[in-house]
């Protein structure tokens, strides 16, 4: 790859770090794109797989003021280059590639030598970023893709352990399975750093300022409360939802089937680009989609096989006879669809969703209702505030078990029942709402970063580390 260094052009430079999940670096792309169009240049670093994988939504327009950078991690018989990813990634190899992931802190500091960005913008399980950043006279903001409720209960757990989570926002009614979930959330370790203290050294070593991805009108008081924690400014940027790819082969397909529909009738089902059903939870949806008697279109997706494993079946994994007995009104399809684009539909009415955050950004955007069925991670918070902003109903469990009978109640109460129209009015009143505020929360993300790069240059980083960026707090003095 041909580095080219510093300001492009009278531009501000910003190298971009996402960590190597799908969920981090396509929030961390779209706003690429965002900061782009506000005279920005920059730099995006990952590793090969993950620039591969985002290279064709690359367009000519784009890669004038996009440049991937690969970053190298060492590799292993266990972790080749294509696994340095946590797509298809057998849970296993999780803590190697952290491992790896942390060793690329040098690797990191010749690019940032070579480039000489005006700023790094990176995640939430390196710390090492910034402090490279640091050590060659750069500033540093952390940019966390999840919402900031759940920024918020992370950063308050990690503070106070023993505190009831409950009590903090009683608006979020989490279930005692669901605060062991959040308790437990970052509990591992790699390299001799837990993950609790990763992120709580990315929170400190951010200059001044943490971006969310997420807006006001949602999680204006979520916000603020992460703000008095931190003590640090919080800057939403907005959904950052991806417009519809423009793949005219997977659109017809869809949209054939589709446009076959009733407005509002159909329901999209689909888990994420990287969990996986267990057998017991596939099947209990099956039979609930099954009694549910709704239109659908289920996303299937499976861990790549590897190490001589046979690749699961779809007809064999799914209840005998489902997909004949739903095949006039249910497509199972497996791997991948263009999820905005039937979101945008006019006959999509519903989104079974695991409400990973971008999901949940998706949906509301679109005005599509979300039928929420959290999985893991930061997804039963979201589910909670989908809830709570009335956009959705969760699909509650027996013991931490899917049971049928709920997935068809709650699918039908959202879909088609008089009891349901509460929530399709909201999410179609907050969908009007995005449209016609645009992208107001990104002039004053600009606006910000702009002030703190001009800062840096006319303080070259001699008297603080960074400039303040509100009264409460600021990056600590050398």
């Amino acid at each position: 790859l041909e580095i080219m260094e510093g300001n492009r052009h009278g531009k501000t430079s910003v190298l971009m770090l996402p960590w190597l999940a799908h969920g981090h670096v396509s929030p961390f792309f779209e706003l690429a794109k965002s900061l782009r169009r506000r005279n920005f240049h920059i730099y995006f670093c990952s590793t090969s797989v993950i620039i591969n994988s985002i290279q064709s939504n690359l367009t000519r327009d784009l890669s004038s003021d996009i440049e991937l950078v690969e970053l190298k991690l060492p590799t292993s018989s266990d972790l080749p280059p294509y696994r340095h990813t946590t797509a298809g990634l057998p849970p296993h190899l999780m803590f190697s590639l952290k491992r790896a992931f942390d060793s690329a802190a040098a690797t990191f500091s010749i690019i940032l030598h070579n480039l000489n960005p005006d700023l790094v913008i990176y995640d939430f399980l390196q710390p090492w970023a910034p402090t490279v950043a640091r050590s060659s006279h750069i500033p540093a903001v952390m940019f966390q893709p999840t919402g900031a409720l759940m920024a918020a209960m992370v950063k308050y757990e990690l503070e106070y352990p023993s505190s009831d989570l409950s009590s903090i926002f009683p608006d979020i009614r989490l279930t005692e399975y669901e605060i062991k979930q959040v308790k437990n959330l970052f509990r591992s370790s790699v390299n001799d750093a837990r993950d609790e203290e990763r992120i709580k050294e990315c929170n400190e070593r951010s200059c001044g300022m943490i971006l969310v991805k997420s807006f006001r009108e949602i999680e204006g008081k979520y916000i603020d409360f992460l703000s008095i924690l931190l003590r640090k400014k919080v800057v939403p940027v907005g959904p950052l939802v991806q417009e519809p790819e423009n793949d005219v082969v997977s659109r017809r397909r869809f949209e054939k089937w589709l446009n076959k529909k009733q407005d509002s009738s159909c329901l999209l089902v689909s888990f994420g680009s990287e969990f996986y059903l267990s057998k017991e939870d596939m099947e209990e949806i099956a039979y609930g989609l099954e009694l549910s008697h709704v239109d659908f279109i289920w996303v299937v997706r499976f861990p790549v096989a590897g190490g001589g494993e046979r690749k699961k079946n779809v007809e064999e994994e799914l209840p005998k006879g489902f997909i004949e007995r739903v095949r006039e009104r249910g497509m199972v399809v497996e791997g991948w669809v263009p999820q905005a684009q039937i979101l945008k539909h006019r006959t999509t009415g519903g989104f079974l969703s695991h409400c990973g955050w971008s999901s949940v950004m998706e949906s509301i955007k679109f005005g599509v209702p979300i039928i929420a069925a959290p999985m893991q991670l930061d997804q039963p918070l979201n589910a909670r505030l989908v809830e709570w902003l009335d956009v959705g109903v969760v699909i509650e469990r027996d013991n931490g078990r899917l049971r049928r009978q709920e997935v068809a109640r709650v699918v039908k109460e959202v879909m088609v029942e008089k009891m349901g129209e509460r929530v399709r009015k909201k999410v179609k009143e907050f969908a009007e709402m995005l449209k016609k505020k645009g992208d107001e929360e990104m002039d004053m993300v600009v606006e910000e970063l702009v002030k703190l790069c001009k800062s840096n240059k006319e303080d070259n980083l001699e008297s603080h580390w960074c400039r303040p960026a509100i009264d409460s707090h600021f990056c600590e003095p050398r």
